[in-house]
């Protein structure tokens, strides 16, 4: 009996942990089909842009020949197919072209910033998730309450605070009058570490305040939807404690939809940086990238407009995978 139970057991695990395999490698498959059109549609776009890069970086000194021989120097005189697989082979090797502007490699000059990027976005992301999903469970119970009215109009009024508004009240509340930090004058990431995560601290307080109210409601709303459930009340009424179906049941239930939404809130995080980045004047990828529009070096353009799509598309990713860890039925749909 023991042995056919073992055999019963390694045949339901094994056909799961092949769906999850395979599920697992369809979506890593998707991204890369997702990342080559974003690279084909990003190269594309810029090829449509008016104006010449050659006569742009010659000003006044442009002459039909000069053009004609820094196009060559660049690669510019090929057809746009050659361009894109030479752009989109060098890219996958690491060779992310020259700058136009600032001649060095792209890719030295993207480094440094896309570090600091990274923090940003990351500090943001944990206060997010740390602050949101304790307060969502929490509050829900607040939505029927006598003072519930405080609690939406709070949260409304932090959703709808834009973050660069936060930004200058913050730079002048505790960068000028408590001095803090020194607004503008941000500290070297190696250099002075503890200096560079206070002033990031702050900038990523601005990112994540309306984000936070964004999934703290979204949280709250889910928790209460699962409240109201046949299971919920079946085990409720034969005795279980209600914080205890809440912790050990429902909670469970409900990270499922707040681990997609913040997979999104990964995404608006970007968009945010790159305004909050220039109000704090931290130097990411959101300053290189504005100055980079300007100046016309679509070098450096289409290698952040990519990182960016694939940091999006990875977070939409690692939220699926970590959605079949939560719920093991995804695992089968997702396979199928």
């Amino acid at each position: 009996m023991l042995r056919g139970s073992s055999r019963q057991y390694a045949a339901d695990v094994v056909p799961e942990a092949y769906c999850y395999m395979r599920s697992t490698v369809r979506r890593v498959l998707m991204l890369l089909a997702t990342m080559i059109i974003v690279s084909f549609l990003t190269y594309a776009a810029f090829e449509l842009i008016s104006g010449d890069p050659a006569e742009a970086m010659l000003g006044t000194q442009a002459t039909p020949a000069r053009i004609a021989a820094l196009r060559r120097e660049l690669g510019l005189d090929a057809p746009f197919p050659v361009r894109y697989i030479r752009w989109l082979l060098g890219f996958f090797s690491g060779d992310l072209g020259v700058s136009y502007s600032y001649k060095q490699p792209v890719g030295e000059l993207i480094a440094p910033k896309l570090e600091v990027t990274l923090c940003l976005c990351l500090l943001s992301f944990v206060i997010i998730t740390l602050i949101s999903i304790p307060l969502g469970v929490l509050s829900y119970q607040q939505v029927v309450g006598r003072f519930g009215w405080i609690h939406t109009t709070l949260n409304q009024l932090l959703m709808a605070v834009p973050a660069f508004f936060t930004g200058i009240l913050i730079s002048w509340g505790f960068g000028i009058v408590l001095r803090a930090f020194t607004p503008g004058d941000f500290p070297d990431l190696h250099m002075d570490p503890a200096g560079a995560f206070r002033h990031l601290l702050f900038a990523a307080v601005c990112i994540a305040i309306p984000r936070t109210a964004m999934t703290v409601r979204m949280m709250r709303s889910t928790v209460i939807s699962e409240m109201e459930k046949d299971y919920v009340q079946t085990a409720i009424s034969r005795g279980n404690d209600r914080q205890g179906v809440l912790l050990g049941h429902v909670l469970k239930n409900s990270l499922v939809p707040a681990v997609t939404f913040l997979a999104q809130t990964m995404a608006e995080i970007v968009a945010g940086g790159i305004v909050v980045e220039q109000v704090f004047g931290i130097p990411g990828l959101g300053r290189l990238l504005v100055a980079s529009i300007s100046n016309r070096d679509y070098p450096v353009v289409q290698a952040i407009v990519v990182i960016l799509a694939f940091w999006v598309v990875l977070a939409g990713l690692a939220a699926d995978l970590i959605n079949q860890c939560i719920d093991p039925r995804l695992r089968l749909g997702g396979g199928s």
